[in-house]
């Protein structure tokens, strides 16, 4: 059987693709590729275990956070495309070229709690139109409507892409003979209706009591509300359970809780809520904070956070509809 490689498959200049934005994704991808290298590598390349420091959000870094980081600095910082760059685990955001026509904001290894146990983890990236010939910081402010691009790959049994230019979602696995990430499905749609969910249920003390009451249906089964059985999945690692979705629907949730009561939400609104959101709105499902739509947030600070409920379009819709 005969697969469009991604080169072929951005040729087709569908959604928002121009041969620049191409470019750009292009170059994502095979930095990916390097990272996929590094953890295929393991223990044998001596890049597992903590990097003995914090990044931006006070979290413990591991030493391939650092390693992906560095990779994609490095390759979208001098691409002629790109006018900047801004990481999760940095605080400010990198410039890149003078009139450098798209921003690239991603997370480069998220999940990476589970690099040590040898569980799945992802780059997660998002593409903005560029506004100023020499980019500042508020030229990241933009809400995620305004994503021209959005994808994560996954490191998984099988490395895969996931990609959406506004035209819909499309996956890409990875061939490690040809080197080329090859078109292995399209038109992704979750279905508006689900029996999964995946949620931390350690944090269920300190939910709001919306969240509350769904869980507490979900897990009545077929003699609750919802006369139906649910089953729980949960990957901690965001690209993992945002790909089964798109592989099976579902809904996955990290809502507010009141355990640490000044942040807004667990997740990051510009590096995780926006790209993913862009992609399960291609695909059909829908995302929310529980009480607004997540790609029309005006972000106000480069690591804001926010709440993330997303996945199967009725079920998304019926948390909201209990937060409001």
């Amino acid at each position: 059987m005969s697969y469009l490689t991604l080169s072929q498959f951005l040729e087709k200049q569908d959604g928002n693709l121009t041969p620049e934005l191409s470019q750009v994704i292009e170059t994502i991808a095979n930095t990916c590729k390097t990272i996929d290298q590094a953890l295929q590598k393991g223990a044998l390349a001596g890049v597992l275990g903590s990097a003995e420091h914090e990044n931006v959000q006070g979290e413990t870094q591991k030493k391939l956070d650092v390693i992906s980081n560095d990779y994609l600095i490095d390759a979208l910082k001098i691409h002629p495309q790109v006018g900047g760059l801004a990481s999760e685990e940095l605080d400010e955001f990198t410039p890149a070229q003078e009139n450098g026509k798209y921003l690239v904001l991603f997370d480069p290894l998220d999940g990476s709690s589970n690099i040590d146990i040898n569980m799945c983890v992802g780059t997660i990236f998002s593409i903005l139109p560029a506004k100023n010939a020499i980019t500042q910081a508020e030229d990241f402010m933009q809400a995620g409507v305004n994503q021209v691009a959005a994808g994560y790959v996954l490191y998984g049994p099988s490395t895969m892409m996931a990609l959406t230019v506004g035209a819909g979602v499309v996956f890409f696995t990875f061939d490690p003979e040809t080197q080329e990430f090859l078109l292995t499905s399209e038109s992704i749609s979750v279905a508006t209706d689900t029996k999964e969910y995946a949620i931390n249920a350690s944090n269920q003390r300190h939910w709001e009591a919306p969240v509350q009451r769904y869980i507490e249906e979900l897990l009545a089964g077929k003699t609750g509300p919802r006369e139906k059985d649910f089953n729980m999945r949960w990957v901690a690692c965001m690209v993992g359970d945002i790909h089964r979705i798109l592989c099976r629907s579902g809904i996955f949730m990290y809502p507010y809780d009141t355990k640490d009561p000044k942040k807004a939400g667990r997740l990051r609104l510009m590096y995780e809520a926006n790209p993913m959101s862009m992609l399960m709105e291609q695909a059909g499902g829908a995302s929310t904070t529980g009480r607004v739509r997540i790609l029309d947030i005006q972000p106000t600070e480069l690591h804001q956070r926010v709440p993330v409920i997303i996945g199967s379009k009725n079920e998304v819709n019926l948390v909201t509809q209990y937060h409001n």
